[in-house]
C-alpha cells in the first residue's frame, strides 16, 4: 500500500485557498493520494508552535496564507529553526501587487470569504425578489426585508431587483380595486413596508408607452385617466390604513428611490 503523504495547511481564516492551490499541485505528485491536515483561525505563535511541532515529527510539508505579517514572520522563523519545509502561498503575489500598483494590502483575515458570504447573500435575494414578485406568493411577506407596494407601473419589480443586489430581500405587492390586498399586509411591522405613488399624468404616459409596446392601439381602461385615478385612490387608502410610508416616485430613477428607501431603513436601525 502507498504511503499517503501529509500536507499541513495553515490559515488565519478556514483555508481553503491554500487547499484548493495544494490539491492542484498534489495531482502532479501523488494524484489525489495526499492527506491535507487544517489548521485554521490561526491567530496566535503557539497555533504555529503546534502546527510546527505536528509537521516536524510528521516530516510534513506547510503550506499557508496569513496576511499577517508578524505570525508569517514567527512561522518563517519556526519552520527554519526546526528544519519544517513552510510554503507562503499569498505573500509572492502580495508582494507583486505592491510593486505594480503601488499599494499596500490591508491585511485582513477572512477578507475572500466575506467577498464569497456578500455574493451568495446577492444570489439569494435575487432569488427572493424573483420568487415574490407582483404578490406570487403571500408567504413570502413575513420574510422579507422590505415590501413595497402599489398600483400597477410604479417601479415596484425594477426597484426590488436593484434593492435585491444591495442583499435585501424585497416582496411586491400589486394594489387593484377589485382585489382585497393580502391580510399579512397588515400583520408585518408597518416600517417594513413602503407605498409607492405616482402621479396620475405620469401614470397616464407610461401605461399608453406600455400598450404601445404591446401593440394595443385601441383605447384602454388600464391607461384612462378615470380608471388611473381610481386605482390610485384606493392605493393610497390601504397604504394609510397600513401606515407604512409612502413615496412619490413621478419623477424618480429607480437608484433615487431606492436610496430614498435605504434611507428610510437606516433612520430606523431596521424596517422590522
Amino acid at each position: 500500500m502507498t504511503k499517503q503523504e501529509t500536507v499541513y495547511v495553515v490559515s488565519d481564516s478556514v483555508g481553503e485557498t491554500a487547499e484548493l492551490m495544494v490539491k492542484a499541485v498534489a495531482c502532479q505528485f501523488f494524484g489525489q493520494d495526499v492527506v491535507i491536515k487544517h489548521f485554521s483561525y490561526v491567530d496566535d505563535k503557539q497555533d504555529i508552535n503546534n502546527v510546527i511541532t505536528a509537521s516536524k515529527y510528521s516530516h510534513s510539508i506547510i503550506a499557508y496564507t496569513l496576511v499577517l505579517q508578524d505570525l508569517k514572520q514567527y512561522l518563517d522563523h519556526q519552520a527554519e529553526e526546526e528544519g519544517v519545509i513552510a510554503v507562503d502561498l499569498m505573500y509572492p503575489l502580495m508582494d507583486a501587487f505592491t510593486q505594480k500598483f503601488h499599494m499596500e494590502p490591508n491585511r485582513q483575515p477572512g477578507k475572500m470569504r466575506t467577498l464569497d458570504e456578500n455574493y451568495f447573500k446577492r444570489v439569494e435575494a435575487i432569488e427572493f425578489a424573483v420568487k415574490y414578485d407582483d404578490g406570487q406568493d403571500v408567504r413570502g411577506l413575513k420574510q422579507a426585508d422590505i415590501v413595497l407596494i402599489g398600483v400597477s407601473r410604479t417601479s415596484k419589480t425594477p426597484l426590488s431587483m436593484y434593492l435585491a443586489n444591495k442583499k435585501f430581500k424585497v416582496a411586491n405587492v400589486p394594489l387593484i380595486p377589485e382585489v382585497k390586498p393580502p391580510q399579512e399586509l397588515f400583520s408585518i411591522p408597518k416600517n417594513k413596508c413602503v407605498g409607492l405613488i405616482i402621479s396620475p399624468e405620469k401614470l397616464n404616459q407610461i401605461r399608453k408607452q406600455r400598450l404601445k409596446n404591446l401593440g394595443f392601439t385601441s383605447p384602454s381602461n388600464y391607461a384612462s385617466l378615470d380608471r388611473i385615478l381610481e386605482e390610485l385612490t384606493c392605493a393610497e387608502n390601504i397604504m394609510k390604513k397600513i401606515g407604512c410610508p409612502i413615496i412619490d416616485v413621478s419623477n424618480k430613477a429607480i437608484e433615487e428611490t431606492a436610496d430614498l428607501i435605504l434611507a428610510l431603513f437606516n433612520k430606523r436601525g431596521s424596517f422590522a
